[in-house]
């Protein structure tokens, strides 16, 4: 059955006057909603089929520029179809969850433009569609990071004002301020901290920050990257240097030129490319695949890991000269369970990044819920919380939000829930107020502990004590 929410375009949107048409082939009828407003709304034609035998329909009466082909379906493979679409020169951009990464690799053997793994942010999706109208070339799957991320750049924000974030900034700011005394070549700075604690945003915000923040920035998951692509993906090739080298192409060191790279997931590149990423750093340039010549490369280089790269040198799983040469300047991100009321506004502004996203009504989270975020302990650290609140969000039927919306244990609810006993509507302001005072409680009225508690600074207590009219 063909879905019925296609193609009234918007002709206020962000593209040119001449509009593509995009067929997405999804099965997931929510997600596929929300792809096809959002690109309805940047000035897209489009339709959706959510089988492939749908999809062979809409292709003869549609006849797209472009598809967005999940590998997935109730049908049968994408890459059934995909041959299809190649013979019919539709540029295909692939989907796959993230254990069918081997699938998206045989995509791009057979000719799609490039894939993404679910799940998938519709900016990002909008921005790698937006860059294949400026070009036919075969290209993989990180081609649009430069463009995606100098845009992300410009709103990239860093929520919190803990004591251990408030040390963040006072870092990422003296960096900012080595960066803007020469034009030298800047020291590698090195991202470490739980999986999920946003390093790849504090590296966004440490570009953002710097002199060089209109160049462009790279990010490089090392994790994702296929095996067979991650060699050229970094350095790059020359034409003919592989099988389906059809052009030569710059890697993503050399698109980094001037600007940052952002190695992410550094641990996991595998030690044969570490050698090569070493001199990379040491000497400052690059060679393409299938290539005798060097070309120079001047970029930061931002790394970041989960892991203990000292324990992994001394087991002889990474490069002890490669980690002392990342390990010029080193951050480290804090859990978010040691941020104290950080989770509270970090859960708001997720709240509103996802109504804004989705074109949502406004909700309100209860009294219980905000009691949910504050005790539950969250082991996925920004990443889970992002989730957890996206979800609530979108599967709300309510403008209240529920502790039973969150789905999380309810463990240390009662011990600030008592203090709003009797309310029946909290906003984010009471619900501060009863955790200020149950610190205060806990620390028999001694700030400086009910600060340490809340993982505040002394001053910051002190200024919303203020704000509520609490004293001692």
């Amino acid at each position: 059955m063909l879905s019925q929410f296609s193609s009234s375009v918007d002709k206020s949107g962000l593209m040119p006057p001449l509009k593509k048409k995009i067929l997405l082939v999804e099965d997931e009828a929510l997600f596929a909603r929300a792809v096809v407003k959002r690109l309805q709304k940047a000035g897209f034609e489009c339709e959706h089929a959510e089988s492939l035998n749908d999809a062979r329909l809409l292709v003869k009466q549609f006849e797209p520029d472009m598809a967005l082909l999940d590998m997935r379906l109730p049908d049968g493979n994408g890459l059934d179809l995909l041959s299809e679409f190649i013979a019919r020169n539709i540029n295909t951009i692939v989907m796959t969850a993230f254990g069918d990464v081997s699938d998206a690799v045989n995509a791009i053997k057979l000719g799609a433009i490039d894939y993404l793994k679910k799940p998938i942010d519709l900016e990002e999706l909008l921005l790698i569609i937006q860059k294949n109208e400026k070009t036919t070339e075969l290209q993989t799957s990180l081609d649009y990071s430069r463009q995606r991320d100098a845009i992300v750049n410009d709103s990239v924000q860093l929520i919190g004002e803990s004591t251990p974030m408030q040390s963040v900034r006072q870092q990422i700011t003296r960096i900012a301020q080595l960066s803007a005394l020469s034009d030298a070549v800047q020291p590698t700075v090195l991202i470490t901290g739980e999986t999920g604690t946003g390093k790849d945003v504090v590296a966004r915000f440490l570009h953002a920050s710097c002199a060089n923040h209109e160049k462009p920035f790279v990010h490089v998951d090392c994790a994702s990257l296929p095996a067979e692509l991650i060699e050229s993906e970094l350095f790059g090739h020359e034409k003919g240097a592989f099988t389906n080298a059809v052009a030569s192409r710059p890697g993503l060191i050399e698109s980094a030129e001037d600007g940052t790279l952002f190695l992410d997931e550094i641990g996991e590149l595998p030690l044969g490319l570490q050698a090569k990423l070493l001199n990379v750093l040491e000497r400052r340039v690059v060679r393409r695949l299938g290539s005798t010549k060097e070309r120079p490369v001047l970029a930061r280089v931002i790394a970041a890991t989960n892991r203990d790269l000292y324990q992994m040198s001394n087991e002889g799983r990474f490069r002890s000269d490669l980690y002392y040469r990342l390990n010029v300047i080193t951050m480290k991100m804090p859990p978010l369970r040691d941020r104290g009321a950080d989770v509270l506004l970090l859960a708001n502004y997720f709240r509103q990044l996802t109504e804004k996203r989705y074109a949502l009504p406004h909700h309100e989270f209860s009294a219980a819920a905000l009691m949910a975020i504050q005790s539950y302990h969250w082991p996925g650290n920004v990443r889970e919380l992002r989730h957890q609140i996206s979800r609530a969000v979108l599967m709300c039927s309510q403008s209240m939000i529920s502790e039973h919306d969150l789905g999380l244990p309810q463990v240390g609810i009662n011990q600030v829930a008592s203090v709003l006993q009797g309310e029946s509507q909290v906003t984010l302001d009471d619900a501060e107020k009863a955790m200020l005072l149950n610190a205060l409680e806990q620390s028999r009225n001694n700030v400086s502990k009910a600060a340490r508690l809340l993982g505040i600074t002394r001053m910051t207590m002190r200024y919303r004590m203020d704000k509520h009219g609490i004293s001692v």
